[in-house]
């Protein structure tokens, strides 16, 4: 009896001792294997932006002549800059204004000298000008009463011309394309020497434009004003300088009234006053000169043709 109990509780064990096993992994059987985890996407290397070509030589714009300008662009790392053998002024962006007389040398030597001592070098031709032979109907010494008279009060108002024109002011006028002051009927032109009553003078320094007295003139390029006479000059009249920044400057001569006075600043296009007959004239007319140091320059050469 008793052994029939102890196989009736061995048969009952057998199917938990089954289930139990049944729920322990084989000791061979691998550990399941954790999912990947993503890792981030590599951050793409920066792609580096093209520098801009250094400039290796000169640039220009304009034509190497007499009267003429050029206004133009240094080499890179150009720390000073030179023709023939006077230092010129260079912008912070590297454009730079040379100009030349109407006598100057036909050959002019351009040097740059770049921050590792090295020098480019440039040789312009410089076309020669023609110029006119004309004779006016009126006195060498202008409104002056006597020669004597005009000796001795010429040398101040040369001072005082030559002093405006030392002045340097920050400007960009340089920078623009010109206009004419004034338009009208061109009487008088750059080069071109002058006979006063059969006793030659200097050379034309500008160029006139005829018009009636009254006629309102007007700023050819931005600047700052340098010189507004108080009392007529002898030989020009009621003069106006206007500083256009990098050594260039327009003079207005003969003029009737002014509009504006010495440290103004004015914009191109802006009335300066009015055209008159004051000084040395025949008539009433705007005389326009321009200069740079002291080469003395054709208006027509910046401003272009005329329009009417």
């Amino acid at each position: 009896m008793r052994g029939t109990k102890d196989r009736f509780r061995t048969a009952a064990a057998l199917p938990l001792l089954i289930l139990t096993a049944s729920c322990v992994p084989p000791a061979d059987t691998p550990a399941p294997t954790p999912p990947p985890v993503a890792s981030p996407a590599p951050t793409p290397a920066p792609v580096p932006r093209p520098s801009a070509p250094v400039r290796s030589d000169f640039t220009f714009r304009g034509v190497a002549e007499q009267g003429g300008v050029l206004i133009g662009q240094v080499p890179g790392d150009t720390r000073t800059l030179t023709l023939d053998g006077k230092a010129v002024p260079v912008a912070a962006d590297g454009s730079f204004l040379i100009a030349f007389d109407r006598d100057a040398e036909t050959g002019q030597h351009l040097v740059a000298t770049l921050a590792d001592g090295r020098a480019v070098e440039r040789y312009l031709a410089v076309a020669a000008g023609t110029w006119r032979i004309e004779h006016i109907n009126a006195p060498y010494r202008g409104s002056a009463a006597s020669d004597a008279e005009f000796e001795r009060r010429r040398p101040a108002e040369l001072a005082q011309i030559a002093e405006a024109r030392r002045t340097d002011h920050e400007s960009n006028g340089w920078r623009q394309q010109f206009r004419w002051p004034v338009t009208g009927r061109l009487s008088g032109f750059f080069g071109s020497q002058r006979v006063y009553q059969g006793k030659p003078g200097s050379y034309h320094g500008g160029t006139d434009v005829a018009v009636p007295a009254g006629t309102p003139f007007v700023a050819p390029a931005d600047g700052v004003v340098v010189l507004a006479a108080a009392a007529p000059f002898t030989l020009e009249g009621n003069l106006l300088i206007v500083d256009h920044g990098m050594g260039l400057n327009s003079a207005f001569l003969h003029c009737q009234q002014l509009d504006v006075k010495v440290g103004d600043r004015v914009a191109q296009g802006q009335r300066l006053g009015t055209v008159g007959r004051t000084g040395r004239a025949t008539g009433p007319h705007m005389h326009w000169g321009l200069k740079w140091r002291d080469a003395r320059l054709d208006p027509g050469k910046l401003a272009g043709p005329m329009g009417n």
